[in-house]
């Protein structure tokens, strides 16, 4: 047990953050810094599924200050924001829920087997070089089978260590802003040879999340500020890759996180009162290995140890009536072989096992101590010549649970992406998936909430698109209709007791549009406009007569947009932005009064960076909310108003 924990505390970063993998050839290439933008760029454009990408120079010519902030320029995403710097986010992803979004973090998935929703707010933006977003089956066939097992995954892909010199780079940051925001950030990088470097990683947020709002009940105005709001957080992370040889590498992550927050409750009339905290610790190790057997054969191996609590408090309630601790364990371990006979074909064999279980402080959070096994196969062909891929995978997936009951499932995708005219970059995209989705163990097991007896919720995803890019100009549209069958909902049993049931169908119908225009005016003068569009149609088909059939998700909402405008110049950057939505509802009946109204939040972004020899300063101000608009997410959790925040950054 020793010899593990060992070999887990020297766990994984991303070996494709220093080299490109061929999927066609097996080929491994080292890219310089442009070259790798450029390919994924390209691969926005020919991806036979729709893909979405935000590289470092976008995010901040786009004025993103985090990664929620990024998921909002990307069409197509519902995001909820309980407001503040330290407010939950999750992102849904046409229609089908958080819970239906996988993240991968260096090129593993993240887990959440208690609520199934992936906490984004948890992730550093200072420390991605790029983020994607991949909506049914990614090109690259060279993936664990669990990246396989989602309608969605967003890709956070760490920036890459230096491989140029053996001398060491430091890049420190501080950002400080509006409500009692600070946030200092250190980055250690450093080759020790030619084939072996390593970096440290380490960030600590605070703030009191205190911004003001207003209440306003026909002609009454109510004026207050957010209580009970405070974050204090940290993170760290050690990173190592050895490059053993030409066919062999070897990296590792080990990353730990602790936010003590306090969780601001909802907002009426005449009370403010909340004094509920939490405290969330996540602590994960992880491996990848990478080897080659020449041109045609290609093996990858990850493993990776996670456990994760937290700890939630309510003084007001006397005798810790509602306190509540939890405790999950996970371990992962994949496998995936890659064959390629010739530069047209490729097959992949991928096996993933995990294993995760659960405990609480008390019989009243958890029922009994579940536990879960999950193993997952996938099997993938794809072919590519000069115009056309077509890509086919099948995914088993067997689930064995204690002490609720077993299943398992084989899901289909097929997808196929073809370029109209030679020479341009033009092309027609088409995919279908069907994957399900397993009950958390919430849903499961949670005191007078959970039900064993649950059955997975089936999606299927169809999507229909054209791409166009060149040297300044790139177009994406895309229609698509989805469907969730089996759809897991909490249905009251009396006043004090819910059941998650199976009774649930959703249909979406929608459609996303993005353009990104790039000029160079001058050498040294540059625009660029970069904007989304998307219509969502997700409506309950459960059982016609019932309140709710026909009627919008909660939370969805029909449009969503984003733009920005920026100017580059040798004096002071400039970029202008913007995002918005309809109005939602709060809840799928509709009822009278639970509408939240839509929006449209305006921002404006300057940097200037200066450069001393091999040292680096780079400053930059932002303003969010800049007309001071009042708005919600979710309902009763008002964002804040107009704030601020700089950030000094140094390199050498």
């Amino acid at each position: 047990m020793k010899s593990l924990i060992a070999v887990l505390v020297m766990l994984s970063g991303a070996v494709d953050a220093l080299a490109q993998t061929d999927t066609i050839t097996g080929r491994v290439h080292q890219l310089e810094e442009v070259a790798v933008t450029e390919t994924l760029r390209k691969h926005t454009i020919s991806s036979s599924s729709p893909l979405r990408l935000l590289d470092r120079q976008d995010m901040r010519t786009m004025g993103v200050t985090d990664i929620a902030d990024a998921m909002h320029r990307m069409p197509g995403i519902t995001l909820r924001d309980y407001g503040g710097a330290g407010g939950m986010k999750t992102v849904s992803v046409h229609g089908f829920g958080a819970k239906h979004t996988g993240v991968s973090y260096d090129g593993v998935m993240l887990s959440e087997c208690q609520s199934g929703e992936i906490d984004l707010s948890r992730y550093s933006l200072d420390n991605v070089e790029h983020l994607s977003l991949v909506i049914g089956d990614h090109d690259d066939i060279f993936l664990p089978a669990r990246q396989a097992s989602t309608p969605a995954v967003l890709n956070i892909q760490t920036l890459r260590m230096p491989t140029e010199d053996v001398k060491p780079h430091l890049t420190t940051q501080v950002k400080f802003g509006s409500f009692g925001y600070i946030s200092p950030f250190v980055r250690y990088e450093q080759n020790l040879s030619n084939r072996f470097a390593f970096s440290a990683v380490a960030e600590y947020i605070y703030a009191e999340n205190d911004y003001p709002y207003t209440l306003q009940n026909m002609t009454v105005k109510q004026h207050d500020r957010r209580t009970n709001s405070r974050m204090n957080s940290g993170h760290g992370e050690l990173n190592f890759l050895w490059s053993i040889n030409a066919f062999n590498q070897l990296g590792g992550k080990v990353y730990y996180y602790d936010n003590d927050r306090q969780l601001p409750g909802q907002v009426h009339y005449y009370t403010n009162l909340c004094k509920e905290t939490l405290r969330d610790r996540n602590f994960f190790g992880q491996l990848n290995y990478q080897t080659r057997w020449g041109d045609r054969l290609s093996l990858k191996w990850l493993g990776k140890f996670n456990w994760y609590s937290s700890s939630y408090r309510d003084p007001l309630y006397q005798g810790g009536v509602n306190d509540a601790d939890y405790w999950q364990r996970e371990a992962y371990t994949a496998l995936a072989l890659l064959y390629t006979p010739n530069s047209r074909w490729a097959f992949d064999y991928s096996a993933d096992y995990a294993f995760n279980n659960l405990n609480g402080s008390s019989q009243r959070t958890v029922v009994g101590h579940p536990r879960r096994h999950t193993v997952l196969q996938s099997a993938t062909a794809k072919y590519k010549n000069d115009r056309l891929t077509v890509l086919g995978r099948l995914l088993f997936s067997l689930y064995l649970n204690e002490p609720s009951r077993n299943f398992y499932r084989l899901s289909p995708s097929v997808s196929l992406s073809y370029q109209l005219l030679e020479n341009t970059d033009w092309y027609v995209r088409v995919s279908y998936k069907n994957i399900f989705r397993a009950p958390t163990f919430n849903e499961n097991y949670y005191y007078h909430y959970g039900s064993p007896d649950l059955k997975p919720e089936s999606t299927h995803q169809v999507n229909i698109g054209t791409t166009y890019g060149n040297d300044f100009l790139q177009l994406t549209l895309d229609g698509y209709y989805n469907q969730v069958r089996d759809k897991i909902v909490a249905v009251p049993y009396n006043m004090f007791v819910w059941r998650c049931v199976n009774v649930g169908k959703v249909e979406v119908l929608g459609a996303d549009a993005t353009i990104r225009f790039v000029q160079h005016l001058t050498e040294e003068h540059l625009l660029s406009l970069t904007s989304s569009y998307s219509y969502q149609s997700v409506r309950d088909k459960t059982m016609e007569g019932t309140s709710t059939y026909g009627n919008q998700l909660a939370y969805t909402p029909e449009h969503t947009f984003s733009g920005s405008l920026s100017y580059e110049n040798p004096w002071v950057n400039l970029a202008v932005h913007t995002t918005g939505m309809s109005m939602r509802w709060a809840n799928n009946e509709h009822y009278e009064d639970t509408d939240i109204n839509g929006y449209l939040e305006f921002g404006l972004t300057a940097w200037r960076k200066f450069c001393f020899g091999s040292h680096q300063l780079e400053g930059r101000f932002d303003l969010k909310n800049l007309f001071n608009r009042q708005y919600e997410l979710v309902r009763f959790y008002p964002m804040p108003g107009r704030s601020y925040q700089m950030t000094i950054n140094y390199k050498f």
